[in-house]
């Protein structure tokens, strides 16, 4: 049986990929899919071939933060300020076409509390490491490892109980939006990831760090990787040296002040006897740069086509970038910037996939980091070993399996 669809994304670069696979994951099992996401995300969207309605209503912002923290930061302007305003807006989505389920970017609170108030089943979507916090699993945003002593445990409670802290700062801001929508107060933030029928987190469940358990509704599916063929054709620049080491080097594609530390690791790379190519993003201008001999600066490529031919990647952390290259079974340098970027480089490490290096780190650290992954090779064997295991676990589309369930169990409510 067919359902409808709904699907609210954010529509930033590392949430919009993850949402439209997804989406073509649910058309290709014959159901029909439509978007709701900010208008800049129009374009991508409806070149998949699906509908898209953008947000109509003006979000008013909180005068809660205080500080540049980047929890409280995203908890004004992401979390809890657009709420009100983006769940009239779903609420006026699914009221206009049949939906049978949505589901939502887990930073789109405001879609949540829409759907809720329509009793239209719900599943919220993490692309990343869970924003519902694990019981003994760090927050996400720590970039604490996961924890194996007394002393470690106490200090991920410790961060988890600071960042619920924060979270509940929103709780009357919160109540307003579920207020707006007709739906009575929550008592607690965290009701927001307890009430939907599922809380789906897009990652490898053998790479995050393992809870001490997952609530009823919390599912792992794998990570929601599609092809990159979005970007320019990929014409090889490689030597044709068999054995002469490749890397792909790729930052984010929105601007974390990376130009510096792209510039070193080019030059580090100008060291060691390998090729290199780098996909500069639209927030780099190849003019600001300097390549050496074995360094190939491109806009933008398709990084499956490149790490088909690559040794190893060298990146910010974004969790696209570093599950596409496990898929590939290629080892990491990761350099967080910040974000969830610490979180995923303290994952690659713990599982012995690759080395970390702080986005300032000199161009003689840089270079033997990627010596080491190059002529190491437990970091390969881990990779590779890797990428066997995420195969398995997206086989099967475990998302599509999960959406339909929720939407067969509201039916028969």
């Amino acid at each position: 049986m067919s359902y409808n669809f709904l699907v609210a994304s954010w529509g930033g670069p590392g949430h919009l990929g993850p949402t439209l696979t997804a989406a073509r994951q649910l058309r290709a099992r014959g159901h029909d899919v439509r978007f709701i996401a900010r208008a800049d995300a129009r374009t991508q969207v409806e070149a998949a071939g699906f509908r898209f309605a953008t947000w109509q209503r003006t979000a008013h912002f909180s005068p809660i933060a205080r500080t540049s923290d980047p929890i409280e930061y995203a908890c004004d302007n992401l979390l809890f300020g657009p709420a009100a305003a983006q769940g009239a807006d779903v609420s006026d989505e699914i009221r206009r076409a049949t939906t049978d389920g949505v589901l939502v970017d887990t930073a789109l609170f405001g879609a949540v509390l829409a759907a809720e108030a329509e009793r239209v089943p719900c599943a919220l979507l993490s692309p990343t490491v869970s924003l519902r916090p694990l019981p003994g699993q760090p927050p996400i945003g720590s970039g604490l490892p996961a924890p194996r002593t007394p002393e470690e445990r106490a200090a991920v409670e410790a961060a988890t109980s600071r960042f619920v802290a924060v979270l509940n700062e929103w709780l009357p801001m919160l109540n307003v939006a579920r207020a707006s929508l007709q739906l009575a107060p929550s008592s607690h933030v965290l009701e927001l990831f307890d009430r939907p029928a599922r809380f789906l987190i897009a990652m490898s469940a053998a790479f995050d760090f393992a809870p001490d358990f997952l609530p009823g509704n919390v599912r792992y599916i794998g990570p929601l990787l599609d092809s990159s063929d979005w970007s320019k054709p990929w014409i090889s620049p490689w030597s044709h040296e068999p054995n002469r080491p490749r890397a792909l080097i790729s930052f984010s594609t929105t601007n974390q002040d990376q130009t510096d530390a792209l510039q070193r690791t080019i030059n580090a790379i100008g060291s060691v006897e390998m090729d290199a190519v780098v996909t500069l993003g639209p927030a780099v201008e190849e003019t600001t740069l300097h390549a050496p001999d074995n360094v190939t600066l491109l806009p933008s490529a398709p990084h499956d086509a490149i790490m088909k031919e690559a040794s190893l990647v060298v990146t910010h952390g974004g969790h696209g970038t570093v599950s596409r290259s496990l898929a590939h079974g290629l080892p990491l340098l990761v350099m967080p910037f910040g974000r969830d970027q610490g979180d995923i480089a303290a994952r690659v490490e713990a599982r012995g996939l690759g080395l970390i290096l702080p986005p300032t780190a000199a161009e003689a650290e840089i270079a033997a980091a990627i010596t080491r992954l190059i002529r190491e090779p437990q970091f390969l064997i881990a990779a590779r070993q890797f990428r066997d295991i995420m195969t398995a676990e997206v086989s099967g589309a475990p998302l599509v399996g999960e959406l339909e369930a929720i939407v067969r169990a509201g039916a028969n409510a």
